[in-house]
């Protein structure tokens, strides 16, 4: 029955590990998704004359999960509520965030992005997102460093602290 306890306990200790590791891991991706995103939008907006709903719906259907959600929702609410896009956004933003394996600073840049988003001309348009995407390839730029830098640490001590535990109860 020890052995059993002893066995879930370090199961329970790597799956945790490997849980933060592959946030970790996704973080950087979902960035790059979100940026190729808005990079697509730029263009739809700017040079396809695509109206906004289309173009996230577009969008939507590209992209992996849980971005594909947001800009799904974005679409959505554009279409069937009377929200305006900047308020869609934000209700996009914050019914999908939970989803997401993004930090806060993401989460501020991608609210200031909705703030203009819909609001103004193409040209205008067109350098909001261009200046989001520059925020956004920083955020990408440190979550890559921080994956190399955490991740393959985060399943070790993981490991070596459920066989702490283990040690510790025997």
């Amino acid at each position: 029955m020890k052995w059993l306890g002893a066995l879930l306990i370090l199961f329970a200790s790597v799956w945790l590990g490997a849980e933060q590791s592959k946030k970790l891991s996704d973080r950087p991706k979902q960035i790059r998704f979100i940026r190729s995103a808005l990079q697509t939008l730029e263009a739809e907006i700017v040079y396809g004359l695509t109206p906004l709903h289309e173009s996230a719906r577009k969008l939507s259907e590209r992209l992996p999960p849980p971005v594909s959600e947001l800009f799904a929702l974005f679409s959505e609410l554009l279409t069937s509520t009377e929200l305006d896009a900047s308020e869609a956004w934000k209700r996009s933003l914050a019914k999908v965030w939970p989803r997401t394996a993004l930090m806060e600073s993401e989460r501020a840049i991608l609210l200031e992005f909705g703030e203009t988003v819909g609001k103004h001309d193409r040209l205008t348009e067109q350098k909001q997102i261009l200046v989001t995407l520059k925020h956004l390839e920083r955020q990408e730029e440190e979550a890559c460093e921080k994956q190399k830098k955490y991740g393959k640490m985060m399943r070790s001590l993981s490991l070596m602290g459920g066989l702490l535990i283990v040690l510790l109860l025997f």
